[in-house]
């Protein structure tokens, strides 16, 4: 190469040197200057990434007290087969309203609606009446614990007399649906026995005789 340039009039080592400056600067336009942002971006996406690290990591850390309060709120509700959901809700709140003291003078068929996909909710009006202290028993002890019972609407005036109040219930109860199990396959249906039947067999199912 200095052989080369060596050769050349100073004019012409002149014009070498810039073509190559011009050519140096053109394949730095092109192949270098579009990537002076990928330091920023490649800082952009190692902070997202530990950021979203540190977040996953959090949420982990949260299962097992997530599992615990799961566990605590399963065994707040009592198992109760679909069958039975119905007696249940009834029987619960008339065993309240005769340890209340309270005598209920109505009461409407109980609803059910699917509407949750995890809970079935089963609500009943009622109309009790009693006095002050035993509607305000009533409507206390028919939530309180694990009963699967709320109060949501209440209307409370006096009655007739005006020496009793009557109030109108909206009582509530949410059941567990049953989830299916997996791996349970359907009833295997009855199947008839591959034996096989000798000549004149049907006649004789049917009482009849076959003729040698």
């Amino acid at each position: 190469m200095k052989t080369y340039l060596s050769n050349l009039r100073p004019s012409e080592r002149r014009l070498v040197a810039a073509v190559g400056v011009v050519f140096f600067i053109v394949i730095n336009w092109l192949f270098v200057f579009p990537h002076f942002s990928d330091w920023s971006a490649a800082d952009h996406r190692m902070w997202e990434a530990n950021r979203k690290l540190k977040l996953y990591e959090g949420k982990i850390a949260l299962t097992a007290n997530l599992e615990r309060q799961i566990k605590a709120l399963e065994s707040e509700g009592l198992a109760v087969p679909a069958e039975e959901q119905s007696h249940n809700f009834a029987s619960a709140v008339t065993s309240q309203e005769a340890q209340s003291g309270v005598t209920q003078q109505s009461n409407s068929r109980i609803i059910v609606s699917t509407n949750n996909p995890f809970f079935l909710e089963l609500s009943q009006n009622i109309n009790v009446q009693g006095r002050e202290p035993q509607i305000v028993d009533f409507l206390y002890h028919l939530g309180s614990g694990n009963s699967l019972i709320r109060v949501r609407d209440l209307n409370i005036g006096p009655d007739p007399s005006h020496q009793q109040l009557v109030a109108g219930v909206k009582v509530v109860a949410s059941y567990q649906k049953k989830t299916p199990t997996k791996g349970t396959s359907a009833p295997a249906s009855k199947t008839t026995s591959n034996t096989r039947s000798e000549p004149g067999s049907e006649l004789a199912l049917a009482g009849g005789s076959s003729k040698p």
